[in-house]
């Protein structure tokens, strides 16, 4: 492009912007959200009933960078990590309707709470099911495995 095209194109451009900044000027900008403060990968598990001998077990978990009090840190990072896909909760729960075998994993429970890619998570595991062991199965770096 010559530099008189690309001047011209620039000065087109500049013209433009404030028009459009000036369309609607009853709508006020909304500004971004505020990022939450804290880490963006910190959870918090705690997982119940497992046959250990203690009845209950909490864990911090960090990840980028790794650490908190968790047994293995690194492989539960990496483990949520992969699970991590774009626009998808990796800690959903099994949707409803779903056709699940009806076997009993045991009485293991666990609760994760905390922030994951800078979002807010919530998610309960058990048992009590097929779905609901596969579930736990996903994350067992993460949650450890039962030994009931």
């Amino acid at each position: 492009m010559s530099p008189h095209r690309l001047f011209v194109a620039a000065a087109a451009a500049a013209a433009v912007v404030p028009a459009l900044l000036s369309v609607a000027p009853h709508a006020a900008a909304k500004p971004l959200p505020v990022p939450a403060p804290g880490p963006a990968h910190h959870l918090t598990v705690t997982v119940s009933d497992t046959g250990e001998f203690a009845d209950q077990r909490t864990y911090h978990l960090y990840c980028h960078p790794t650490g908190g009090n968790h047994p293995d840190p690194a492989a539960a990072c990496a483990e949520v990590s992969k699970k991590t896909v774009w626009g998808a909760d990796p800690f959903a729960p099994v949707p409803k309707g779903t056709a699940c075998t009806k076997i009993y994993g045991g009485p293991a429970t666990a609760h994760v709470g905390g922030r994951w890619s800078g979002r807010p998570v919530s998610a309960d595991f058990s048992r009590a099911d097929g779905c609901e062991i596969s579930r736990w199965n996903k994350f067992a770096k993460l949650l450890g495995t039962p030994r009931n």
